[in-house]
């Protein structure tokens, strides 16, 4: 038993195996409790099924938390993300709508530029807060996430926006090659963020800000201006994201789009190993992590689980993720298990109390 454990250790002591466990868990789960839950079959030369529903649903979530990673890695925070969702699809639906053709390419393009140059001033802005005078990320970013709010509300005029433009909404249900356009965007986006923190020195630079920002400033490291990069990062994420999610819909609701995702992409940061102290941080873990929290909502629904009750089951089952995956809680639940089964060592008061009378 001793030897199955220590051959197992290496792979259990990765930091991806129990959030792919999880995965595996609730899939499985969902398979017993649903046999077609897994099946995917192929219309009009498109791929469909409830997994790839997860894939489409949660490319959003998987953008956000990636721009949410690289903040965190730095100690930072970004509570923004949810309103600047809310304010580049509004921005784009309103250029279109105001079109005199909303189905032209250009006229889409137009809209997604002008929405995306608003997300990545909104970003320096937040990065200025935070790297040039100091505030605490988490008021910086705050700021935004109430005013950014009242920004898409008075793009929108307080009402839900609606247009109709396939160009548009192809970003969110369009298909390319079988699959759904919103999941090759979400695995573009990884593979570029991946390609610059993996293969250059960019993510080093980025750990060691997290670690000790003050450290790598003596060390040569210019970590304000990787500090002001990562929330600008951060938000040309939830711009893209939110393109995603007014073209899901094809209208614009300045109070409902993006509403807590931000939360939701913590959740996904945390679930995939990465510190909120900032340090080392793990990408692929972060798509794990969204994919388990859209799996969650996806069972959640197909249980028939009401609205009221969906938010108390996931806080539970992300408490029980953490805490599996929390290498202090582990060791200390199998030091009291060892401590219940195993006999303490001899001593000799033990051995006077067991000599009969």
């Amino acid at each position: 038993m001793n030897t199955v454990t220590e051959r197992l250790r290496p792979l259990t002591g990765h930091r991806l195996f129990w959030p792919v466990l999880v995965l595996v868990v609730m899939l499985a789960a969902n398979t017993a409790y649903r046999p077609g839950f897994l099946a995917v079959e192929v219309k009009s030369g498109h791929l469909y099924g409830t997994p790839i529903d997860i894939l489409r649903l949660s490319a959003p979530l998987i953008l956000v938390a990636l721009g949410m990673t690289l903040v965190i890695a730095t100690g930072g925070i970004d509570l923004s993300v949810g309103s600047l969702c809310a304010i580049s699809g509004a921005i784009a639906c309103l250029h279109i709508s105001e079109a005199a053709d909303p189905n032209s390419l250009s006229t889409v393009l137009t809209a997604l530029a002008l929405a995306f140059g608003v997300a990545l001033v909104l970003g320096a802005w937040n990065g200025v807060l935070v790297a040039v005078i100091g505030i605490q990320p988490i008021i910086a970013t705050l700021i935004l996430m109430v005013a950014g709010r009242g920004i898409a509300q008075l793009v929108t005029e307080g009402q839900i926006l609606t247009i109709n433009s396939e160009p548009y909404r192809a970003i969110g249900v369009g298909h390319v090659l079988t699959l759904p356009l919103a999941i090759l965007i979400a695995l573009a986006a990884a593979l570029l963020v991946a390609a610059f923190t993996r293969r250059t020195a960019l993510g080093l630079i980025v750990e060691s800000v997290g670690g000790n920002a003050e450290a790598s400033r003596l060390a040569g490291i210019r970590s304000r201006r990787i500090v002001f990069l990562v929330y600008v990062v951060s938000a040309a994420c939830a711009a893209i994201a939110g393109f995603m999610v007014t073209a899901n819909v094809s209208s614009a609701d300045g109070n409902a789009a993006g509403l807590w995702i931000e939360l939701d992409a913590i959740l996904a940061v945390v679930i995939g190993g990465t510190s909120l102290a900032g340090g080392r941080f793990s990408l692929g873990g972060t798509v794990l992590g969204a994919l388990i929290i859209q799996t969650l909502t996806t069972t959640v629904y197909a249980m028939n689980i009401s609205p009221q009750t969906s938010l108390l089951f996931k806080a539970v089952v992300v408490i029980a993720v953490c805490l599996i995956q929390a290498p202090a809680f582990r060791a200390r639940f199998r030091w009291r298990r060892r401590r219940g089964v195993e006999p303490g060592p001899a001593t000799p008061q033990r051995e006077k109390e067991q000599v009969p009378a």
